[in-house]
């Protein structure tokens, strides 16, 4: 795999999948910057989760560490607003491995990094399926989400599994673990595991992966 070197935007809780959508609002100086350099070059950004620092060490509070793997994602939709700030929409192309941030000069950081080889698409066993949608449906009724469950089960597998990943409001080591498990039947598996600990306990709190 060749190196790469890719401008990052670190935001906990925000995963992309390859193939996946990913609305986002830019409003900091040095993530407009990052947009107008993207925009001017390859229209790539480089979405990736800042470590929790709970239980670490306190570093640079602007610059906090970072977990290894991301999604490298690709402007499909940008609206320019007058005041200097984007709403964008991202098209998930690759996950990576991050080998090490660079120093540079610019606001925003940038690493060089690895692209992964994008999994051929996968498809779920019918149990699982099921356990997933029905499990969704407890999930939302304890949330209170209104769902258009027709819309769902028109899903394919890896669409309605991804999906579920990128907006369920897990804890940002939850969000990692989903990002990086190896197939799409692994990943559904710890959806449903997540749901149901976070059934248990009410839906008080955001769901923590220890």
């Amino acid at each position: 795999m060749t190196a790469t070197r890719l401008s990052i935007f670190p935001l906990p809780g925000a995963l992309l999948f390859p193939g996946m959508h990913l609305p986002l609002h830019i409003f900091e100086p040095r993530y407009r910057a990052l947009v107008s350099d993207a925009m001017a070059r390859d229209r790539r950004v480089a979405m990736i989760q800042p470590r929790d620092m709970q239980n670490e060490e306190v570093g640079d509070p602007e610059r906090p560490a970072l977990y290894d793997i991301g999604c490298v994602g690709k402007i499909a939709e940008v609206e320019a607003l007058e005041d200097g700030r984007y709403n964008l929409i991202l098209e998930g192309v690759a996950l990576f491995r991050m080998v090490r941030e660079l120093d540079v000069t610019t606001a925003f950081r940038q690493i060089e990094a690895k692209l992964l080889p994008v999994r051929p698409d996968e498809t779920l066993s019918l149990g699982r399926r099921s356990s997933l949608e029905l499990e969704s449906r407890r999930f939302a009724e304890v949330q209170g989400y209104a769902v258009d469950w027709d819309a769902v089960g028109r899903l394919d597998d890896e669409s309605l599994v991804n999906g579920i990943a990128q907006i369920a409001p897990f804890d940002v080591a939850a969000k990692q673990a989903l990002l990086e498990a190896p197939d799409v039947e692994s990943r559904a598996e710890l959806i449903i595991q997540l749901m149901q600990f976070f059934g248990r306990h009410g839906g008080e709190n955001r769901v923590t992966l220890q």
